[in-house]
């Protein structure tokens, strides 16, 4: 797909992070964005810089995601390029003992769940309705109709001690990328997704630099955090490579984590 002024995006959890980074480098070439975000201050500020378009969008409600699609399209026009960053995670141990009384406890079972409708139906959501809006366009002259990138992670098939809610869901989002591929073929919309490795995003920028150090150091080559702009790259890379499809590709710098 050849990027330039004609061609309209969106990307879920662009106010910061990954998402900022290929907002950005999306805009550069030319395309017109749109962001998707909970943070309204960041995304608004975001949009202004790019000379996008924000929408206050929570991807767990139906509504809101509809209501984020019609703004960015009636602004924009229909988009061709969807790139799904939105995402969280939690640290919870499936069964523990209470640090304090000792008594037994198991993963909150509504914190497990939040945990796959943001990462995991979140995202399908974003991926079908947009999917959805793609075929009412006509194939541009290199066959493509539209190019969606998600975002899993490395804890997809490398899950940590307390993972067991978000890799659960990003092994969601590796797994379904192939048959969605599959769905989407006669209709030439492709779709691939990004395993990121530890990254410089919000989520380590409150930690105290030696931990910050420290998660570097055990990156094989190059040993530090990954860059945002990193991500941005390979994303961009996906939606203009008009042979990358059903791809789960790894970002990380060749970690593979021992548990911890």
């Amino acid at each position: 797909m050849k990027l330039d002024s004609s061609i309209s995006a969106i990307v879920t959890g662009g106010a910061s992070g990954l998402g900022a980074a290929t907002a950005r480098a999306l805009t550069a070439k030319g395309v017109k964005v749109g962001i998707f975000d909970l943070q309204e201050d960041k995304g608004e500020a975001l949009a202004k810089e790019i000379g996008g378009c924000f929408a206050k969008v929570n991807v767990t409600d139906e509504a809101s995601v509809d209501a984020g699609f019609a703004k960015v399209r009636a602004a924009n026009g229909q988009e061709r390029i969807l790139i799904n960053c939105a995402g969280t995670g939690n640290a919870i141990k499936t069964a523990s003992k209470n640090k304090e009384t000792g008594a037994p406890e198991h993963f909150p079972l509504d914190k497990f769940n939040l945990i796959i409708q943001i990462n995991l139906v979140g995202t399908f959501r974003c991926i079908a309705k947009s999917a959805a809006g793609m075929l009412t366009l006509d194939p541009l002259p290199d066959g493509d109709r539209g190019a969606i990138v998600n975002t899993g992670s490395v804890a997809a098939v490398d899950g940590q001690i307390g993972q067991a809610a978000y890799s659960a869901s990003k092994a969601g989002v590796v797994g379904m990328t192939l048959p969605i591929a599959r769905d989407l073929s006669r209709e030439a919309i492709r779709i691939n997704t990004i395993l990121p490795g530890i990254f410089d995003t919000p989520l380590l920028a409150g930690a105290p630099e030696k931990v910050r150090q420290a998660l570097g150091a055990q990156v094989p080559f190059p040993s530090r955090l990954g860059n945002p702009v990193e991500y941005a790259s390979l994303a961009i890379q996906m939606v203009e490579n008009g042979y990358f499809n059903g791809e789960t590709v790894r970002l990380d710098g060749a970690i593979r984590m021992a548990p911890r």
